[in-house]
């Protein structure tokens, strides 16, 4: 899952973007609302965390322009500020979910995995497709209850195929949601990990359909 962090403090910018790439996320990083606002609008992402305290655009104005735009991922705002009325200003702004500073980093993550489980349609942290058991919370991936060792990059690929379940899902959404913006949007990764996503769940666990893209699906789907 890629996620945009606008948050113009650079320690707390840094230890977001570390805390959540070691939770599995791909992560951009802008420092001011102006980034934050280009970023948000230019590039695909499955949520965001904004700060409101932005220099150069303010974090409501961008959050405003966004949802004008159209643009509708999940946005969690953070903010120093605690009082009633900046909290339904963000939420009337368009915002999802809201998080006072100070914070731990555990509930950052688990009201992130929320927002974006929602924004896909699944209400539990334990995605399932027939024998193929994804737990976003502990990050394990088990087979006929058997655990299986995925890498980083092949557990956010089955991740993202998996919280779209049933869905056709393009090689170019894919690299768009499992890679940051820096990432060489030519490469064949996407076939490697899906190879080897089969190799350890079996060869029919995700689809190829041709000239489209990919998709996973659960097993009497598939044979109906």
């Amino acid at each position: 899952m890629r996620v945009l962090i606008v948050e113009d403090e650079p320690s707390l910018g840094r230890q977001l973007k570390a805390t959540l790439e070691g939770a599995g996320y791909a992560i951009d990083l802008a420092t001011d609302g102006e980034d934050g606002l280009f970023l948000g609008q230019t590039e695909t992402y499955d949520a965001v965390i904004l700060d409101l305290g932005l220099p150069e655009i303010e974090g409501l104005t961008v959050l405003d322009r966004w949802r004008k735009d159209g643009r509708t991922m999940p946005v969690l705002v953070l903010t120093a500020r605690d009082s009633w009325s900046d909290k339904v200003a963000g939420l009337d702004a368009g915002a999802d979910d809201y998080l006072a500073k100070p914070f731990q980093s555990e509930e950052l993550i688990a009201r992130l995995r929320a927002l974006i489980r929602r924004a896909s349609g699944n209400s539990s942290s334990e995605l399932i497709a027939g024998d193929v058991r994804l737990d976003t919370r502990s990050g394990k991936v088990t087979l006929a209850g058997e655990p299986v060792k995925m890498t980083a990059q092949e557990y956010k690929l089955l991740s993202y195929l998996l919280h779209h379940k049933g869905k056709v899902v393009s090689r170019t959404e894919l690299i768009e949601h499992i890679y940051d913006q820096d990432f060489d949007r030519d490469s064949n990764t996407i076939e490697v990990f899906v190879t080897r996503i089969r190799k350890k769940l079996g060869p029919d666990v995700i689809t190829t359909i041709r000239g489209l893209g990919y998709s996973l699906e659960e097993p009497d789907a598939r044979t109906a």
